[in-house]
């Protein structure tokens, strides 16, 4: 069995794909100076859920040319926002999440996103992922943002022998230092996208296939 760095890991995809993404974005055309915000990384990774990277990207850059802010979206018709997330699959579903969210917090957080994970959890269609998500990428609180990209390549490569994204969160943040579980998720989902595909991962591209247990049973 190959021996299990994740900081090299890390170290190594980060040098590949520079800034990484989050949920409906990547880093690509984006200026140096431009940074998340929790308003957009919470809807988009609400957008996310149960779907594919491309429908979410799709999804979010049509509401967000519609309804750029938290208020707007409060005061948004559910049937219209339905209309703008259809790529993202479960339209109605989705809409109504995020209206609800929205209003939320317009009436009892002053139109701004908690931080505290719990006031998170909370809101409609929020768990522990897409809190995670917000915490880390929008605020720079350390978290590990465990997708189906993390949760599948942890396993595959054999970081970790989980059945659950709360298991493998809770592994992944006991091997890997508190100052990189933000990386996690920034490097492992575009690593996701563009090499270790679901359904058929690209070994010999892999720049980490060395620490690979997959890559080493094949």
């Amino acid at each position: 069995m190959v021996k299990k760095d994740v900081p090299r890991i890390l170290d190594i995809l980060s040098k590949e794909y520079d800034r990484g993404a989050y949920p409906g974005r990547s880093s690509e055309g984006l200026s140096p100076e431009w940074e998340p915000d929790p308003f957009h990384v919470l809807i988009a990774t609400i957008l996310s859920q149960r779907t594919r990277d491309d429908n979410t990207r799709k999804a979010s850059d049509n509401l967000f040319r519609k309804y750029d802010s938290i208020e707007e979206l409060a005061d948004a018709e559910p049937d219209d926002v339905a209309v703008l997330v259809h790529p993202a699959g479960f339209p109605r579903q989705k809409a109504k999440a995020i209206v609800d969210c929205c209003r939320i917090l317009k009436e009892e957080h002053g139109c701004r996103v908690p931080e505290d994970t719990d006031i998170l959890l909370t809101l409609p269609m929020v768990g522990r992922k897409t809190a995670a998500c917000v915490r880390a990428y929008a605020m720079g609180i350390p978290a590990v943002c465990v997708d189906t990209h993390v949760h599948r390549i942890s396993n595959l490569m054999g970081l970790v022998n989980t059945k659950d994204p709360c298991a493998t969160e809770t592994e992944l943040m006991r091997m890997t230092p508190e100052d990189r579980w933000i990386d996690i998720n920034k490097y492992f989902v575009r690593h996701g996208q563009t090499v270790c595909l679901p359904n058929h991962p690209r070994c010999e591209r892999c720049s980490v296939r060395s620490m690979c247990d997959h890559y080493g049973g094949n």
